[in-house]
């Protein structure tokens, strides 16, 4: 389901960490951390970039790029996702303009999560990942790159990434497309590296039909807020449906925008967020009684391209999100 907006502690990439109660309403604005533009658990972002300059070079030197791209924003500034993504040309002109950035700031994210890496580095470990809303592959492209990179040094073990990518519209061909280029160009075994595609409402979904108890991971990036004021009541029963059917020890990672955004007005009163989620997941302040745990989370943090190092023909943006990392407990 792609709704996704433009715009423990983890102290590995920062110098200063937030270090407010998770499930408190009331922050002042959190300082922000930096995350690395190029980590050593992932490829160098040129790699990733010429992914994209290959895959899509077409697209890059179409004259209705610009065209395509003004569309696409304007559907989405007045939130009709399914007008935004209705076509293969509007899906072609986003991922080409916003996904390269975004697969870099997320490689960055994953490699940077000592949980999730240390998921991706287990040479014996077959893996299987849910991208929800996830089909402009920037989630698919990132966790190509820190796995690849991980595998590097264990190239011919029984590991394996198998990715099921569910999204409202048929992102189909982008994620086969960039599948089929991952699992050739970075892997010397194309199985290592698998995805599956579903095009389908996350909300409508059943556990059983999301395999949910066979999860490694689940991801939710810059999705939740628009679900959350599309569907509020379908959100908290779909969260609590993870967390009745995720197995022990997995892992869901949600990011959003960091800023007023990402505010959800329950009755009378504007909660983050993540507040919200916190609450659903991990229970109440200090109680532990939810069915995850929060294992890692930053209240602001930034990705920043450095324009020295790569080149690319549209300008890559800079993100600055909050992320959770739950464990189910």
């Amino acid at each position: 389901m792609n709704r996704k907006q433009h715009q423990g502690k983890n102290n590995k990439f920062s110098e200063s960490s937030s270090r407010k109660p998770a499930n408190s309403p009331d922050r002042s604005e959190p300082t922000s951390t930096h995350l690395p533009f190029q980590s050593e658990y992932a490829l160098h972002p040129r790699k990733v970039l010429d992914l994209f300059l290959e895959s899509f070079r077409f697209i890059l030197a179409s004259d209705d790029l610009q065209q395509m791209i003004q569309s696409v924003k304007s559907d989405l500034y007045n939130r009709d996702y399914l007008l935004a993504f209705d076509s293969d040309d509007k899906r072609f002109a986003y991922v080409a303009r916003w996904s390269p950035a975004r697969a870099l700031a997320y490689a960055s994210l994953f490699s940077s999560i000592s949980p999730l890496r240390q998921l991706l580095a287990d040479p014996n470990k077959k893996s299987r990942a849910l991208l929800i809303g996830g089909g402009a592959s920037s989630e698919l492209v990132a966790l190509g790159s820190s796995f690849a990179c991980l595998k590097q040094p264990n190239g011919d073990t029984p590991s394996q990434l198998h990715l099921d990518v569910i999204d409202i519209a048929n992102w189909s061909t982008i994620v086969g497309n960039l599948t089929q280029s991952i699992s050739q160009k970075w892997f010397y075994d194309p199985l290592k590296f698998t995805s599956s595609f579903f095009h389908g409402d996350i909300l409508s979904e059943s556990a059983e039909s999301l395999q949910l108890s066979q999860m490694d991971l689940i991801t939710i990036l810059f999705t939740t807020n628009e679900l959350f004021c599309e569907k509020k009541s379908e959100t908290i029963k779909f969260l609590q449906m993870m967390s009745a059917h995720c197995r022990k020890g997995a892992l869901l990672l949600m990011a959003e925008s960091a800023g007023s955004y990402s505010h959800i007005t329950v009755g009378s009163k504007k909660f983050p967020v993540q507040f919200l989620i916190d609450t659903i997941l991990a229970g109440k302040p200090t109680s532990g009684d939810g069915a995850w745990e929060i294992i890692e989370q930053e209240e602001s943090c930034w990705y920043r391209i450095n324009a020295n190092e790569v080149d690319y023909p549209i300008k890559l943006e800079n993100m600055r999100f909050f992320y959770r990392l739950y464990r189910k407990k």
